[in-house]
């Protein structure tokens, strides 16, 4: 919204300066956006008159001027042909940026004679599009008089709107906030009715759906052509083009009065009714003939713009011809058949209030954003729908002359905002502020408000005021949010123990464990395609989203797999191929609260460069070994380790899972099945592993606070190797776990370091070496104390799993 000082002060009396308006508006909650300010612009520029012009010793098309300027009788070479004795022009200095020739004015001879300045043409001021030859004032401007004042430019402060304040988009609007605020004194509104002296012939029908209300009347024996010199430069002012009198005056009271309205060319509109319905799509039809019914053609409408534009039955239509022909859009604009010109003599003026909502879609829809548009979608002051249309019909019947009808009114304005109870106590309660009832009241009544006790009436132009934090707020705004008292919130006492819950830790702990082992966090959406979702077990009707953000984003997620999956591949399309991620985060395997579960999820996608000796290692285990120093940090207990039963997005014969029984599953980990990768365009081999946090049962509390001190032997460990023979399908761990608790005392720690399957092992055998580290706790073991734990080792083992020592 854009509008000027001298603007302002025909609805303000006050003699504030550009700077203090924009303070006050600022104070009182007026976002203002810019100030565009000609006169700081020209601000080297003033009125000079030329004495003197002779032609140019060595030039032909030069002359040479004796020039009186604020800076006295200078010198000035011109090469304009309107340049003669007597001529009132402007004149920059040298210094000078000459604004539309992009120059700086500087002291150099012009074929042998040195210019001491510039006289300047519309064009090189910016006041102009396009002029011929420097700039003719008129005489009785002075000399020194500055160039902003000369062409009457002032101002303009341009301000974002907010979408509940619809009265802003008016300058009266404006002018009654700042006049609240104490900027001046809001001018006595000059509205009268224009007695009718005959009949409006034009009958208005409405279509309560569409126009809750329409007015207009007829004004016969206008002329209609180019508006006065103020009101273009006020339109101008603002960045509107002045097109005739009867536009420029519907465009100057959207911009004053904040009331759109339109004018038709009673002599283009057909038939005596105008009628505001909605669209007719196309199998509607007006033909009572039920036995031949006749499908209504889509209806269009050729726009003030020049489109042409499909018309829905969303959409609220303005039509003539007994409601057959659209002649506009209603609260969007009018149509190019009915359009006024110079050659107008009879008008109709429209004056409605349109629903902000149906207004808003059929500008979303035709891609509409017309001032009028703009106003109706934030909805305009239903109550001065016909004093709006006084006013137009007195600048009309000022500007064109003319003979006005009566007004016709169709339909219903809604309902005004009902009263709401003010306790004037609970500005003090909400805000801090203390203001008195009387300056309570006062600021109310200034901004429209009607007082009755404790009882307050919003205007009719304030429907966004709905309770009495609504009345808070606009007595804060006025009386200054800069007296809002600025006090420390109390201080709450500390929460005893810790804020973070056993999951929260474990998902900080999670974060930081593979962090340190060398991966990169992820932050995924909670989305994925629903075909990929399918591949990972999820995929269900109740998983997909009503609305979803994006088509590929359609599916809660049933594992953060695809999403480390997608992401470790764009790495590698960018070449960034060996890549480790991890997320931590939820998985959804239903649409209740407790299917939601927290995982952490890591993918490895191994591409590291090539070495000399050819050295390789296997990134399985190593991802094995980093799942499991995530579950020793999170302090899980021991799991079984299950072969062949991992999910089907696995590899068969790479992968396992670790549960605590075939019920409770912990974590699945392993190489990703090449169908899996395919499918999301990634290029394998790529390893993972996603654990359920949920699952991992909390350890057993203990009653020390602290840690327990560390116990550190003075005596030197020892190993033993043991080559136990199992069947080809027992898992090493199924034989790691037994020996280890042969003895817990002494046995610290047993490690797998060789697998050997051939001769001399049986077939469908293996034999598994085993190193046992031993740590003595209080003396040195004896042999007969080493063959005894070694006994027990073979016996557990033999128990657990069948294991027969090798011979």
């Amino acid at each position: 919204m854009k509008f000027t000082l001298s603007w302002l002060k025909d609805h303000l009396d006050t003699g504030a300066t550009v700077e203090q308006v924009v303070d006050a508006m600022t104070m009182a909650g007026l976002e203002v956006e810019h100030v565009e300010n000609p006169a700081a612009k020209l601000a080297a520029f003033s009125v000079a008159k030329v004495v003197e012009a002779v032609q140019h010793p060595n030039a032909d098309r030069l002359r040479v001027c004796q020039v009186d300027t604020v800076d006295g009788r200078l010198e000035i070479v011109c090469g304009a042909p309107n340049a003669r004795p007597g001529l009132t022009t402007i004149y920059a200095p040298l210094g000078a940026y000459v604004p539309g020739s992009g120059i700086t004015l500087e002291a150099r001879p012009v074929r042998g004679v040195v210019s001491n300045g510039m006289l300047c043409s519309a064009k090189e001021l910016e006041v102009a599009e396009e002029s011929d030859g420097i700039l003719e004032l008129p005489d009785s401007l002075a000399v020194g008089t500055p160039a902003a004042e000369a062409f009457g430019l002032e101002a303009v402060i341009d301000f974002e709107v907010t979408p509940n304040r619809p009265d802003w988009l008016g300058v009266r609007g404006i002018a009654r906030d700042l006049a609240a605020a104490g900027l001046g004194t809001l001018k006595p509104d000059p509205l009268a009715a224009v007695k009718g002296s005959f009949p409006c012939p034009v009958e208005i029908k409405v279509d309560g759906d569409a126009c809750p209300v329409f007015a207009g009347r007829l004004i016969r024996g206008v002329r209609n052509g180019p508006s006065p010199a103020w009101l273009q430069q006020r339109l101008i002012s603002v960045g509107l083009r002045p097109i005739n009198a009867l536009v420029d005056v519907t465009n100057l009271l959207s911009y004053d009065r904040a009331r759109p309205l339109h004018v038709y060319d009673r002599g283009l509109m057909v038939g005596d009714v105008i009628e505001a319905r909605l669209g007719r799509g196309p199998s509607e039809s007006t033909h009572n003939d039920k036995a031949s019914p006749a499908p209504h053609r889509d209806e269009q409408l050729i726009a003030l713009d020049g489109k042409t534009y499909d018309i829905t039955p969303e959409m609220c239509v303005i039509a003539d011809a007994s409601g057959e022909r659209p002649i506009g859009l209603g609260g969007v604009m009018g149509g190019e058949s009915t359009k006024v010109s110079e050659d107008t003599t009879e008008v109709f003026v429209e004056s409605a209030w349109f629903d902000p909502i149906r207004t808003a879609q059929t500008g979303r829809i035709t891609g509409i954003t017309s001032d009028a548009q703009y106003r109706f979608a934030r909805g305009v002051d239903p109550e001065f729908v016909v004093p709006g249309l006084e006013l137009a019909t007195q600048l009309i019947l000022e500007l064109c002359g003319g003979e006005a009808s009566e007004i016709r009114v169709a339909g219903q304005a809604p309902a005004s905002p009902g009263p709401i109870a003010f306790d004037r106590g609970y500005v003090k309660k909400l805000t801090g502020l203390t203001v008195d009832r009387a300056r309570i009241d006062e600021i109310l009544q200034k901004l429209g408000f009607k007082l009755n006790g404790d009882m307050v009436t919003p205007p009719s132009w304030r429907r966004d005021v709905e309770g009495k934090a609504d009345l808070v707020e606009e007595v804060a705004r006025i009386e200054g949010y800069q007296s809002l008292p600025a006090e420390p919130l109390p201080e709450l006492p500390r929460p005893v123990g810790g804020a973070l819950t056993v999951r929260q830790t474990r998902m900080r702990n999670a974060r930081r464990a593979l962090a340190a082992r060398g991966y990169a966090e992820a932050i995924t959406w909670s989305f994925m395609r629903r075909e990929w979702a399918e591949l990972f077990g999820g995929g269900q009707p109740q998983l997909v989203l009503t609305n979803p953000i994006a088509s590929d984003l359609s599916t809660m997620r049933p594992s953060m797999l695809p999403n480390l999956i997608e992401a470790a591949a764009r790495n590698a399309r960018k070449g960034f191929a060996d890549a480790a991620l991890f997320e931590v985060g939820p998985n959804f395997r239903g649409d209740q609260p407790e299917d939601q579960v927290t995982a952490v999820a890591a993918l490895v996608a191994p591409r590291p460069p090539r070495r000399w000796d050819g050295a390789k290692s296997d990134p399985l285990f190593a991802l094995k070994a980093d799942l499991m120093a995530l579950l020793e940090e999170l302090g899980a207990p021991g799991l079984q380790v299950a072969q062949g039963q991992a999910s089907a997005w696995w590899h068969p014969g790479r992968s396992a899972r670790l549960q605590l029984g075939p019920r409770n599953v912990v974590a699945e980990f392993g190489e990703l099945h090449p169908r899996i990768l395919k499918a999301l365009d990634a290029q394998g081999p790529m390893y993972a592993f996603e654990l359920n946090l949920d699952a991992v049962p909390e350890p057993k509390r203990k009653g020390a606070k602290t840690k327990p001190a560390l116990e550190l032997s003075a005596l030197m460990p020892l190993t033993r190797d043991f080559a136990f023979v199992v069947g080809a399908d027992t898992p090493a761990g199924e034989l790691v776990r037994p020996i280890l608790g042969a003895d817990k005392a002494l046995i610290a720690d047993a490690r797998v370091f060789d697998v050997y399957q051939g001769p001399g092992v049986p077939e469908g055998s293996k034999s598994v070496a085993v190193e046992v580290t031993v740590q003595p706790r209080e003396k040195t073991l004896t042999d007969a104390e080493i063959e005894a734990l070694s006994g027990r080792i073979v016996a557990a083992a033999e128990k657990a799993v069948g294991a027969k020592l090798r011979s």
